[in-house]
């Protein structure tokens, strides 16, 4: 009998999963248990109604045959127009690929980017897809940890350690998901010198840029010899509540790339659906407005769940400069977080991520997702705030 690639085997191992907190929650909640759900980055409230009236308007016309897999001309300029004050330099509309989701644009720029067995970079904390996609393309991830005392920034000279003959690509994420850091210009500078000393691409997960509170994003690609060498991740799902819709696309660094990812997608997804993207046009049409009140409730929740958790002398909360999540450090008291997290679910009904989950660097930390309605994120902060002060007590 026929077996499998050991590479499709190989995408998930026995250390990536990470989510049994929220598998555990899920089945608490079908057995009646009333369980407030702070693991996933999946917003509590709908899409803007213009975009699902723009969606609806398409479908009623008949747009519902193959997609653009470039991506229609007039999504493409406005990505591109959006892009330009975004990322800091002229995006070229050209140079745009719709694509299903920031993750379909995350795995299109890792194939472009690797050829089976080079190594690709992983900067620590990171989101739970990275060390997969890599495998997927058929590339050795090589995590790359950060300090939580030197608020998670990568150090370049440890960067340089992990470079090898076989190094062919580093993957950073600013304004970053676990920890909510925004990196600054000198760590991103460090991280180019390295890119050009070494002849690397980089590619660029900037999903989270609309969703600044403190500080300002700046994109890696706008420093200088960068833009010729990095791809730009971005996607609709964060910043217009559109994590169904599949609405992302991936900046190319040139024609050739641009040209390349198309082939790619020409073999798998071949194009997001017309009426997506007609919404996703009608949703950058309306300016930042959408993007800026999405931001404003996340910023006021951020704001609210600091307040609750300080409330426990013992928990050092991380509060966020970017994001939907904080991170709440609790390594002084409770270093197996992953314990702590299955004994908060069990006694108070909250589920919230463990740190380990994202990598070495965030063990000991547990990560909150913003994304439960004020009074329910409120209620889950103070339940664990008084968790955390009873916890090794009994």
């Amino acid at each position: 009998m026929p077996i499998l690639s050991p590479r499709i085997r190989n995408i998930v191992t026995g250390d990536d999963d990470g989510w049994g907190v929220q598998t555990r929650a899920q089945a608490m909640a079908r057995e009646g248990r009333e369980i407030i759900l702070l693991t996933m980055g999946d917003h509590d409230f709908p899409t803007a109604k213009p975009i699902r009236e723009a969606c609806s308007a398409a479908l009623a016309t008949g747009r519902t045959g193959y997609g653009s897999i470039h991506g229609i001309a007039p999504l493409r300029k406005n990505i591109a127009k959006r892009g330009s004050a975004v990322h800091g330099f002229e995006v070229d509309p050209e140079l745009v690929v719709v694509s299903m989701g920031g993750q379909a644009a995350l795995f299109a720029a890792t194939f472009a980017a690797l050829d089976p067995g080079d190594e690709a970079i992983v900067i620590e904390p990171f989101y739970a897809t990275y060390e997969q996609t890599i495998r997927a393309a058929g590339g050795v991830p090589v995590t790359v940890t950060t300090n939580a005392d030197r608020g998670f920034q990568p150090d370049a000279e440890i960067l340089r350690a992990a470079i090898t003959p076989r190094t062919r690509m580093i993957l950073c994420n600013s304004p970053n998901n676990p920890s909510g850091v925004i990196y600054t210009r000198e760590t991103l500078e460090g991280i180019a010198a390295l890119c050009i000393e070494h002849d690397l691409w980089l590619i660029s997960d900037e999903v989270y840029h609309s969703q600044v509170y403190d500080g300002a994003h700046l994109s890696p690609a706008s420093l200088p010899e960068m833009r010729e060498r990095t791809f730009i991740v971005d996607s609709m799902s964060k910043s217009h509540a559109m994590t169904g819709w599949r609405s992302g696309w991936l900046i190319c660094p040139n024609a050739d790339a641009a040209t390349c990812v198309m082939d790619l997608f020409l073999t798998s997804a071949y194009g997001v659906a017309p009426f997506i993207q007609l919404a996703m046009r009608a949703a950058l049409a309306g300016g930042k407005g959408p993007e800026h009140e999405i931001a404003e409730r996340y910023r006021y929740r951020r704001d609210r769940a600091v307040e609750a958790l300080t409330a426990s002398a013992r928990l050092k909360v991380l509060p966020p400069e970017a994001a939907m999540y904080v991170l709440i450090d609790l390594r002084h008291f409770a270093p197996d977080a992953e314990r702590f997290a299955y004994a908060l679910l069990e006694e108070t009904g909250v589920a919230v991520m463990p740190g380990g989950s994202f990598g070495a660097s965030t063990e000991g930390h547990i990560r909150i997702s913003l994304t439960a309605p004020e009074e329910k994120l409120i209620e889950a902060c103070t339940l664990i705030a008084g968790f955390a002060d009873t916890w090794g007590e009994t």
